[in-house]
């Protein structure tokens, strides 16, 4: 939750990623895998992360974040985080096999994943990198 915390309020990436309308930060040894207007898959490691962009909300919005809860009936962890015009959030879902459905969301961009337990801090990181960065462009 702190490296979360920690780097949704660093300033963000630079984008250096486009897919259709959206730009955003996708780091090395990542890779887009396949895309649609509003799913992004991509690739890292052994690890593939679906990028889910909602072009109709701002980032202060939270209607992706408690449509994301709503899927859920208890999660293992459910954070938000505010800054200025900007409204974030992390979810986890502890499955089986030592291994987690990370979700990591600002306004109507969201990233998730599933990760190993001993993964979660670094990929909080890296993924809240790349939902932070998330541009659209009408």
């Amino acid at each position: 939750m702190k490296t979360v915390d920690t780097t949704f309020h660093e300033k963000e990436k630079k984008t250096n990623e486009k897919s259709g309308k959206v730009e955003f930060f996708l780091p090395k040894g990542y890779e887009v895998k396949e895309e649609s207007p509003t799913n992004i898959i991509l690739k890292g490691g052994s690890n593939t992360y679906i990028l889910f962009i909602n072009p109709q909300e701002e980032p202060s919005s939270d209607v992706v974040y408690k449509a994301t809860i709503d899927q859920y009936k208890n999660l293992d962890i459910n954070k938000t985080y505010k800054q200025d015009h900007k409204f974030g959030f992390l979810t986890i879902k502890q499955l089986d096999n030592d291994k987690n459905e990370m979700t990591i969301g600002v306004g109507g961009a969201k990233i998730t994943t599933q990760v190993k337990t001993s993964k979660l801090v670094e990929e909080s990181k890296v993924m809240m990198q790349m939902v932070n960065s998330v541009n659209y462009n009408q």
